[in-house]
């Protein structure tokens, strides 16, 4: 990443029962490591039910002076599941090739399923901020394989939402 000042990335964690204390955030934890290791500086996990509150913690990460928000959660089928819905409310544009590519990931590790995920993928643009918005899957597993597909990618995109130029290759 070109930027010396690590770029804040908040996690936001969409899952009704581990909101209600039910059982504790597993997934928000692993992408928060992932992050680190990345040399982000991760907020979060904020642990909020599905629906609203998801949109409600994607605008606290534009207060927050967040580059990005990762979702973790709420992708599904399932009448609870209303993360990509909430997420479609506030992007400016999707960004269709990453939410792509992570679905292809846990195909390609034998995990049919993945492709039920309605995960988005976009930037909301307000004024001259931009932030990087990601729904990945609310399994542990379905989190670090979105990761693995960010991963390489991540740092670019960032620089990209601050004007940087593409890197060019002599």
């Amino acid at each position: 990443m070109s930027e010396t000042r690590a770029p804040r990335v908040a996690v936001v964690t969409a899952s009704n029962r581990a909101s209600a204390g039910v059982y504790p955030d597993r997934s928000g934890p692993v992408i928060v490591e992932r992050l680190r290791a990345l040399g982000c500086e991760p907020l979060g996990p904020w642990v909020v039910p599905d629906g609203p509150p998801v949109a409600e913690a994607i605008e606290r990460a534009l207060t927050e002076h967040a580059e990005a928000v990762l979702t973790t959660g709420g992708t599904g089928v399932t009448p609870q599941d209303l993360t990509p819905e909430a997420t479609r409310s506030l992007i400016t544009y999707e960004v269709p090739g990453i939410a792509e590519a992570i679905r292809a990931a846990g195909r390609e590790k034998g995990v049919p399923t993945s492709i039920l995920s309605r995960g988005l993928a976009g930037v909301i643009v307000r004024g001259d901020r931009r932030l990087l918005v990601v729904n990945l899957p609310g399994s542990r597993g379905g989190a670090s394989d979105g990761m693995d597909v960010l991963a390489p990618v991540l740092g670019h995109a960032l620089d990209q939402l601050r004007g940087a130029d593409h890197p060019r290759s002599e």
